[in-house]
């Protein structure tokens, strides 16, 4: 049945993007032991087990329902702040997110941590969920330790190139959103979402239908990576309603180019295309990748147009500059994958780990 998120008019003119490191670290720690998330991240989860397994994941595997069921929205708060597209991005960093996570009220925290124990049988009552209950801003602080050392450990060595992925998201959802408004940009963010009159619905595995009135606080809109092959929508006051869902280009994200690769894309490309592509593992300028390849610029933007023209990049305005930047198509060609690139958009039915506002 459905979570319905009914609209208003304040709540139209208030949904906004942001990417959030936090959610990104939680979500990566649901990966490790859910098999039907393997399938695109296989490359980055051999690369980081030994890492993983230095790690003792149980208070926060805890917290995360196997099936569906409730996971504390404390633990990943929906970002503050929204992300603007740029060379660098400028949506908050992790400090800033955790830091939110020591600040939550243990009053708060002990009520959901006690709801999403509630979703395990026997979590409450083994010695890890009494002690939890017992010692909320104990519990708090233990938690948001443990996930600053899964940051540390399986997600910043990663991070500029996660950020790069989830930015190009944003860019092309905020012009499917200038283009066709949100009927447009709900229609193909995921299957388990619908847009009809002024209500946004949310495909979940719950019995009963839900709705949740957004009275003017409108909808945060979150990529992820790692979420794939779900979308998590919900958040009880406090906390901004969000909808977090699989960024675009997760099929092509952890593929690297071989030798091999590398050759039989530069005798399809040509080399200097090649190159060009090879080159934009973050957005740039044509005058910066002209510096940097040591090509004339009116070569370079050539070959842009040629690359964009063919489905291999997007392009974008950002202050003066335009940027250029892979598809998924791009970095999946890059890395010499076969099969389906969008993989990310060919998904089952939601699965929620919040339940939204009564």
């Amino acid at each position: 049945m459905p979570l319905h998120l009914r609209f208003g008019t304040d709540d139209l003119l208030r949904c906004r993007f942001a990417l959030s490191p936090l959610c990104e670290t939680h979500e990566a720690v649901r990966t490790l032991r859910r098999t039907d998330r393997h399938s695109y991240h296989l490359p980055w989860l051999r690369r980081i087990h030994g890492a993983a397994a230095e790690l003792d994941l149980a208070p926060l595997w805890l917290l995360m329902p196997r099936t569906s069921g409730y996971t504390p929205d404390f633990l990943g708060p929906p970002p503050a702040t929204s992300a603007r597209p740029g060379p660098a991005g400028s949506s908050g960093s992790f400090d800033d997110e955790l830091a939110r996570v020591r600040a939550v009220d243990p009053a708060l925290a002990r009520e959901e941590i006690a709801r999403s124990l509630a979703c395990t049988p026997g979590a409450a009552e083994s010695a890890l969920g009494r002690s939890m209950l017992d010692h909320p801003a104990r519990a708090v602080q233990e938690l948001a330790d443990l996930t600053e050392q899964v940051w540390k450990a399986l997600i910043a060595p990663d991070w500029p190139r996660l950020r790069d992925l989830l930015e190009a998201d944003i860019a092309y959802r905020t012009r499917q959103l200038a283009e066709g408004g949100l009927e447009e940009l709900f229609a193909d963010l995921h299957q388990g979402l619908s847009w009809r009159e002024a209500t946004l619905s949310v495909r979940t595995k719950s019995r009963d239908a839900m709705e949740q009135e957004l009275s003017g606080r409108g909808v945060l809109l979150v990529p992820s990576v790692f979420i794939w092959p779900d979308v998590v929508s919900g958040f009880a006051p406090p906390w901004q309603p969000t909808v977090i869902y699989p960024a675009r280009g997760v099929g092509g994200l952890w593929q690297r180019p071989t030798p091999d690769s590398a050759k039989a894309l530069a005798r399809l490309l040509g080399v200097n295309r090649a190159a060009v592509l090879g080159e934009l593992e973050e957005p740039a300028s044509t005058t910066s990748l002209a510096m940097r390849l040591g090509l004339a610029p009116s070569s370079v933007s050539a070959h842009l147009s040629a690359l964009r023209d063919a489905g291999l990049l997007t392009s974008r305005r950002a202050h003066h500059q335009v940027l250029y930047e892979r598809t998924p198509l791009g970095m999946a060609l890059l890395g010499g994958g076969a099969g389906t690139t969008d993989g990310a958009q060919r998904t089952g039915p939601a699965q929620p780990s919040r339940p939204p506002a009564s």
